[in-house]
């Protein structure tokens, strides 16, 4: 079976783990601070915060952004659930706003119009989908006239760029930009994630936020006739300052996470071959079109996306699916829209308040595209597809 995303691990990788395991230090260690200096070195960013998860990384952001009770977050309706959850993970109000249908990303109209009717907005999360950058000018711009920070959900586009060159998790449009290290993502820690930021402020309160809320660094003390004695600080006094949770990240999962960011670049130039092969492949196909067409050489290319017309074609997606599972290739559905999930359609959300989207999900069959798929492999892929689809 070709699964439609997978990881790669070498004996570095291996290695890399098996070191932290050696060193005696297992979490709270140097690994985690040499990841976050490498992926704030490598993105420009100021500072960078390693946590638990993609999702933890989203919810920290939430609350370090001011989201909560009277206050909304505008996002996709076409990304994982966390990007929308991460609302009400702190007692806030969640928006959608439409996507674009070329590029699947935010629609900075359909933001426009959400910031307006809304005044309460304190945050927007686009998501650069598949690792597509978003129209990061217009959002930030349409976030800023509204008052509202920006908080990039780049989960899908490590190592991506801007056309303005920076890459993402600069933080040049936004506030903070977060990532995820799921084993299907462009690097892998068994599971991870990090926020970057230019922010001091916001980087002290996010160290504090993933670690109970209890003070780090030189953060000045708030009882301080219970934190010294003389003069003198005392040796095991530590305060929570703030409510906070259990968020931190191993020294295991970044020794991974950065034995795999040194090879980032090899990994997104394979995906980057495999994307044109594909791309050049299915021009012209009756039934299907590639979801994405434009930016190739800006993504982080973490998903391959087809957009087939299942009413002409004469067959359903879930027959489709089998039909491929039964010649040896996975695929998946990025994304079931999130207003469409129980939970969402429980709060007054309707999947076709989005027309973009909804008709997007219609559409919408991921194909394989991970680093060790072989020339051979999507030759294969390519022939069942145009076989089974036209």
């Amino acid at each position: 079976m070709i699964p439609y995303g997978k990881h790669h691990i070498d004996e570095e990788d291996i290695q890399a783990v098996v070191d932290v395991l050696r060193s005696g230090i297992l979490t709270q260690g140097p690994v985690v601070e040499a990841f976050e200096q490498a992926v704030a070195h490598y993105t420009g960013a100021r500072y960078a915060v390693a946590v638990a998860s993609g999702t933890a990384a989203l919810h920290l952001a939430a609350v370090a952004a001011g989201v909560g009770p009277g206050r909304s977050l505008v996002t996709s309706p076409i990304t994982f659930v966390a990007s929308a959850n991460a609302a009400l993970y702190v007692g806030g109000r969640v928006i959608f706003a439409d996507i674009d249908p070329e590029t699947i990303n935010l629609s900075p109209d359909s933001l426009r119009k959400a910031l307006a009717d809304n005044p309460d907005a304190r945050a927007v999360i686009p998501v650069h989908f598949a690792g597509l950058p978003c129209d990061m000018m217009a959002i930030k711009f349409a976030a800023d006239q509204a008052g509202a920070i920006v908080i990039e959900d780049a989960a899908h586009a490590l190592g991506a760029t801007y056309p303005s060159g920076e890459r993402v998790g600069s933080c040049v449009y936004s506030l903070m930009t977060i990532f995820s290290f799921h084993p299907v993502k462009a690097i892998a820690a068994g599971e991870g994630g990090m926020i970057t930021t230019n922010d001091k402020a916001i980087y002290r309160k996010l160290l504090r936020l993933r670690s109970h809320g209890i003070n780090k660094l030189d953060d000045p003390v708030q009882q301080p006739e219970q934190a010294e004695c003389d003069g003198v600080p005392n040796p095991w006094y530590y305060e929570m300052q703030e409510l906070g949770f259990h968020f931190r990240i191993t020294d295991l999962q970044c020794g991974l996470a950065l034995s795999q960011f040194k090879k980032l670049d090899r990994f997104i130039a394979r995906r980057r071959i495999l994307t044109k092969q594909y791309d050049d492949a299915f021009v012209g196909m009756r039934n299907c079109r590639p979801a994405q067409k434009t930016g190739r050489d800006m993504s982080g290319h973490h998903l391959y996306v087809l957009r087939i017309d299942f009413e002409k074609l004469g067959k359903s997606r879930g027959q489709l699916m089998r039909e491929l599972k039964e010649r040896q290739i996975g695929s998946q559905v990025h994304y079931i829209p999130v207003p469409a999930q129980p939970h969402y359609r429980r709060l007054g959300f309707r999947p076709e308040d989005y027309p973009n989207a909804q008709r997007y999900y219609q559409e919408a069959l991921s194909i394989p595209l991970f680093y060790d798929l072989t020339d051979g492999q999507q030759e294969t892929i390519i022939s069942v597809v145009r076989e089974l689809v036209g």
